[in-house]
């Protein structure tokens, strides 16, 4: 007799948070509306209104959602790590496998960023996405910290320059379809890390 795996029946928030996810990314936070959520998830109109006071409120859920992503990433590639060094280029490593995930239609760049640029400038979304790339970048000076460099101000600079090489290497592999782009910036932090030292 064979055995069957028995599949875990996901609730209703995670029905919704995992559709709006996909569509949100795929098409845009704009253009997605709230019955398209509902039949992608395949729940009752009602379960998103007992899970989600507003569209507004499931945007915020995503971005949380999409940022514990990262750190879940992050935190499974530098675990191990002996230095801040190669936690800093584990920083690289994360986005890129988050650029690297199944998109329906491929990748389109940071899934917050392009959030972001939907919102309007004084939004909570837009605050919340700044926290999440407030929070990578402590991450990067926290690690770069670790490190023997000891001319005045030189952590701070540096972690503006890997932040930027992120930030620039995520928003052209999007828009050029080059994840590679990630792995070029990787080696660029790589080499500024080391002249630093």
């Amino acid at each position: 007799m064979a055995i069957v795996p028995v599949r875990k029946k996901l609730p209703a928030r995670e029905k919704l948070l995992k559709a709006a996810g996909e569509l949100f990314y795929d098409h845009g936070i704009t253009a997605t509306g709230i019955d398209a959520v509902i039949a992608r998830a395949g729940v009752a109109k009602m379960s998103l209104y007992n899970n989600f006071k507003s569209k507004s409120e499931l945007v915020a859920a995503y971005i949380d959602a999409r940022h514990q992503e990262w750190l879940d990433l992050y935190a499974k590639r530098s675990t191990d790590l002996s230095n801040g060094w190669e936690r800093v280029l584990a920083v690289f490593d994360a986005y890129q496998d988050h650029a690297e995930f199944d998109y329906e239609n491929g990748f389109r760049g940071c899934g917050l960023l392009n959030a972001a640029a939907e919102m309007p400038a004084n939004s909570a979304e837009r605050a919340a996405v700044n926290r999440h790339k407030q929070e990578v970048k402590a991450i990067v000076k926290r690690e770069l910290s670790e490190l023997p460099i000891t001319e005045p101000g030189r952590i701070e600079q540096l972690t503006e320059h890997v932040c930027f090489l992120l930030e620039g290497s995520i928003s052209l592999a999007g828009l050029a379809a080059d994840t590679q782009a990630i792995e070029r910036a990787r080696t660029m932090a790589d080499q500024l890390i080391e002249q630093s030292l």
